[in-house]
């Protein structure tokens, strides 16, 4: 594994004012606008990057101004927005909500500088006087607030954002002789048992932190063929329905790698580092057609991986896929490494 992110891609998607979310092969496709979920992933990954350089620390300042412009009364958030600026939607609290609380949460706890720091903790702040009624939602924002009362143990408006959330997965979660709880695996699997994990580490709560963990080995489990990854595809999964599913994301293996790297900081166990190792392998060719979702000469990577073939379109969320993966993969070297 190459031991440096590179950010040639994403620079490109760039602007002064956002980030594109599509791209038609490296070219963005200025006419699809972009979004807060994109941005707050982008955040994500530029918060975590150790000794961040002037091009990343310029990106980062234009990821918190896209955020914070998309802030709305009531803790509520536009999603979506021109190349022009102007933002299309209705201020929600929907998944883009959960993960913008997930990445000022991120930034709040990981950012060396002191004014990302202080914003990231007043954005997070007004943010969690928002709920919402979808349970991911809940769950990237309960990841954002474990972040904030890891730096802030008084704080709480994070403790009840946090209580929240574990009733809402509780509401929805395991119940004996089911082991997926939440119906067909559909997106983003794996950010479910990890704000389990999240949670029960946060508030001590040891039933929520084994339930999570169990969760999550048995999603590792159902999404493994072999020694490598065979993720949900874009369609979803039932049971019963054929293997491998094409065609398969980036972002699945992207929330399988955080969900492995929460789990690890929560236990220690270092199997868990070596699923964030298949995360990295599936990238790198070690998936369901043996072929590199990562493109090594831009930083970008692939939208999705076909049977015998790629999409090769690298748009915003599969670079920040493949970007997140990777930097949480080198943490997980140097840990073994030391």
């Amino acid at each position: 594994m190459d031991d440096r992110l590179r950010f040639d891609h994403l620079a490109r998607l760039a602007t002064p004012s956002g980030l594109f979310e599509h791209a038609l092969g490296v070219t963005p496709r200025v006419e699809h606008g972009m979004c807060v979920d994109d941005v707050a992933r982008a955040l994500i990954v530029a918060v975590r990057t150790p000794e961040p350089d002037a091009a990343l620390v310029a990106l980062t300042d234009v990821f918190l101004a896209f955020l914070r412009d998309a802030r709305a009364a009531r803790g509520l958030l536009h999603n979506r927005r021109t190349a022009e600026g102007a933002w299309v939607d209705v201020p929600s609290s929907d998944d883009h909500w959960g993960r913008a609380l997930w990445a000022w949460g991120t930034a709040a706890r990981r950012s060396s500088s002191a004014s990302v720091v202080v914003e990231a903790r007043i954005a997070a702040r007004d943010a969690m006087a928002a709920r919402s009624p979808h349970v991911r939602a809940m769950a990237y924002a309960a990841l954002g607030a474990a972040h904030v009362l890891a730096v802030a143990p008084d704080d709480t408006h994070a403790f009840a954002l946090l209580a929240d959330a574990r009733t809402a997965l509780r509401t929805d979660g395991p119940r004996p002789g089911a082991a997926w709880p939440y119906g067909r695996l559909t997106y983003a699997n794996a950010v479910l048992p990890e704000a389990m994990v999240a949670i029960g580490d946060a508030l001590g709560d040891d039933d929520l932190l084994r339930d999570g963990l169990t969760l999550l080995a048995w999603l590792v489990q159902e999404q493994t063929v072999g020694e490598h990854l065979s993720v949900v595809p874009a369609g979803g999964r039932a049971s019963g329905d054929a293997r491998p599913g094409f065609d398969q994301q980036p972002i699945e293996v992207a929330c399988l790698a955080e969900a492995a790297s929460t789990a690890w900081a929560a236990t220690g166990d270092d199997r868990w580092l070596g699923v964030l190792g298949m995360c990295v392998a599936w990238f790198e060719g070690d998936n369901d057609s043996r072929l590199p979702m990562r493109d090594a000469a831009t930083g970008g990577a692939f939208d999705g991986l076909h049977r015998g073939a790629v999409n090769a379109n690298q748009g915003a969320e599969s670079t920040l896929a493949w970007l997140a993966t990777q930097q949480l993969g080198l943490a997980g070297v140097r840990v073994v490494s030391r």
